[in-house]
């Protein structure tokens, strides 16, 4: 999966995805995520991006033309389509998500800043708006982000096990399936222990054990 990312701050991204399964996954070329920087498309001699929106009211916009010349760039390089993260969109969901990577084998993430950007680029180019919840952050990068990860975990290989993508427990949840507790090392903690049935090494007991205790 490639994900070519349209944003005025592509620093931003470089801890995230530079760390644990993100970052293996790069190494061992299971995803991509390349970076274009809205201003470096700019033709105003003060590479600027912004400016006050027609009809007045607060705050500034993002100008077409660096947006527009952007996202085309990204365009001759990735056939997905073109993803704008914004409050207004389709929340992002389980199901959207997987669909997301059965349907398409690259994804260009939009990035908005300051009050949104020019409607003209949501109707000339944008396919699909997202958001990651009912509120307001001061940019789409850390919903970029959120999109890069949920994605991965379904691309094959990612996880190690594939099937991690669909057994983790917010997954069963989603699907029905009640989920038992889980408890790891050390056995005991704050005065709590771990129930011995789970230490026991018995997998039929175990097994009656999670059963009995599905929730």
């Amino acid at each position: 999966m490639r994900f070519d990312i349209c944003t005025l701050f592509p620093e931003m991204f470089k801890s995230y995805l530079g760390e644990s399964i993100l970052k293996r996954a790069m190494d061992a070329d299971l995803l991509s995520v390349h970076f274009h920087n809205i201003r470096d498309y700019s033709k105003d001699k003060h590479k600027k991006v912004d400016d006050t929106p027609y009809g007045g009211g607060a705050g500034m916009l993002m100008t077409p033309q660096p947006l527009y010349d952007c996202i085309k760039h990204a365009k001759s390089v990735n056939d997905g389509p073109v993803v704008f993260m914004t409050p207004q969109g389709s929340k992002l969901t389980h199901t959207r998500v997987k669909r997301f990577v059965t349907k398409y084998d690259g994804l260009i993430i939009v990035c908005g800043r300051y009050e949104g950007i020019d409607q003209r680029i949501r109707d000339l180019l944008v396919d699909f708006e997202v958001s990651v919840g009912d509120y307001v952050l001061t940019g789409g990068e850390l919903p970029a982000m959120i999109m890069i990860d949920a994605v991965s975990r379904f691309i094959p290989g990612v996880l190690g096990a594939d099937e991690s993508a669909e057994e983790d427990s917010f997954s069963r949840r989603l699907s029905g399936r009640k989920e038992y507790p889980h408890y790891t090392k050390p056995a005991k903690f704050k005065g709590l222990e771990v129930p011995e049935v789970l230490r026991s090494g018995n997998h039929a007991e175990i097994e009656k054990w999670r059963k009995r205790h599905l929730r």
